[in-house]
């Protein structure tokens, strides 16, 4: 099988995905797309479709969004006219067998593909591919925090809850521009790297202690860390800035009520659409590349 005979389907996104479908093109697919910002003077080579199922039609390779899935299992898709929830009918247009690469997949999908013997190919998680996108990331994370305070980031007190591959690159960051720098990690490792970058370190259990201090918490794990009760332990002009995937650190409705402003960073990848849907495709194309051979 070669990249000629494949149609590659590109559902749902922001204008990274722009970058990824010209990329298909070039490598030589032909490829359907909906549901992600689409140019006045279109994407050449690519074929807009009506809707997410009319997209899907007769593709072997559909490619979903980075960013986590919804609590109601719509995909990542900010423009798009209505909210994208794949359904059993909406992929069994794909031909068999089928593959889905995406961030990751929520229980409804992997039910509907089990079902219909599509294969998912996960990749949120991958630390090179990360790694690829990290910069413009942090960059994305700094403008929200000055568009949303009225203090310098240099001096500020911040608060980074998790020190993964996106966690640790703020940090390296924040503290180069001059921020104290306090990560909260549950691994003794992750605090040791944070606390050789530059920055003072302490456990979950630790955060009310410092959380009264703080101008900025920045929450990078996908799982709710941060309730009201410890909401409340934080001075009014507190930023709280969630970059996590579904369902996220912070507690927002609970921020939101106590008068705390609360930005959910999703996608921010998007700050830099061009380099970080190139960087996506060097890893989403060695996926595909690996499927054709299986097929050979």
């Amino acid at each position: 099988m070669s990249w000629e005979d494949l149609v590659i389907a590109v559902v749902a996104g922001d204008a990274r995905e722009q970058e990824i479908a010209r990329c298909a093109v070039k490598a030589g697919a032909k490829v359907r797309a909906y549901g992600f910002p689409w140019p006045d003077q279109g994407i050449e080579g690519v074929y807009h479709a009506s809707d997410a199922a009319d997209a899907l039609k007769g593709a072997d390779v559909a490619l979903f969004p980075i960013p986590g899935i919804t609590a109601e299992g719509a995909l990542f898709a900010p423009k798009a006219p209505q909210k994208i929830i794949p359904s059993h009918e909406m992929l069994a247009g794909m031909r068999k067998p089928g593959h889905i690469i995406l961030g990751w997949a929520d229980p409804n999908l992997k039910g509907h593909c089990e079902a219909l013997g599509i294969t998912l190919h996960e990749y949120e998680w991958d630390v090179d591919l990360m790694l690829l996108r990290g910069p413009a990331i942090v960059e994305g994370v700094l403008k929200v925090i000055i568009e949303n305070t009225e203090i310098t980031i240099h001096k500020s007190n911040v608060c980074l809850i998790g020190q993964g591959t996106i966690g640790s690159l703020l940090t390296n960051t924040l503290v180069g521009l001059g921020a104290h720098v306090h990560v909260a990690a549950r691994n003794s490792v992750q605090r040791a790297a944070a606390y050789a970058a530059g920055a003072e370190t302490l456990t979950l259990e630790q955060l009310p202690d410092v959380l009264p201090r703080m101008d900025i918490v920045i929450g990078s794990v996908p799982k709710r860390l941060l309730e009201r009760d410890q909401l409340a332990l934080l001075p009014r002009h507190g930023l709280l800035v969630d970059v996590a995937a579904p369902p996220g650190t912070i507690d927002r409705d609970a921020a939101l009520e106590l008068g705390l402003k609360a930005v959910w960073a999703r996608g921010m990848g998007a700050r830099a659409p061009v380099t970080v849907g190139r960087s996506q495709w060097s890893g989403i194309s060695r996926r595909i590349e690996g499927i054709m051979e299986q097929r050979a």
